[in-house]
């Protein structure tokens, strides 16, 4: 596995950090969750090794619901969530999750080349994907 690090940030800048990707393996997810509907989540996920945040611990106002087993930090400036992190056993315990459109210096074709999974947070089986019509809203 080849990593590369990836820089990203919320919109105003207050909140950064780096991430290591390996972008022969770049897939994004999405979810029909309620809070990744209404924010239109495009992630991925990574180890908590691959991520450090460089700046705005005390900038972010965490929020949380349901099974309380993710965080939502959320810029307290302009109210980006440039990443997410949880420790979800089903999913293999401590990971992050990073905005792929907060990062800032990824290229865009490989963004746009990267295959893209659908889970079903709505119902939640985030095992399983969302069903076709529920897709055609992520």
């Amino acid at each position: 596995m080849t990593t590369q690090t990836y820089h990203g940030s919320c919109h105003c800048g207050q909140v950064r950090y780096e991430v290591d990707l390996d972008p022969a393996k770049l897939s994004g997810g999405k979810c029909n969750c309620s809070i990744c509907r209404k924010t239109r989540n495009w992630s991925t996920s990574v180890q908590p090794g691959a991520f450090r945040l460089l700046s705005g611990e005390g900038a972010v106002t965490d929020y949380q619901f349901g099974t309380m087993s993710m965080h939502w930090p959320f810029c307290s400036r302009c109210g980006v969530r440039s990443y997410g992190h949880g420790d979800i056993p089903e999913m293999g315990g401590a990971f992050y999750s990073v905005q792929l459109a907060c990062l800032d210096d990824i290229d865009d074709a490989l963004l746009a080349a990267a295959p893209v999974t659908t889970c079903d947070g709505k119902g939640n089986d985030w095992m399983h994907p969302a069903s076709p019509d529920q897709q055609k809203f992520l």
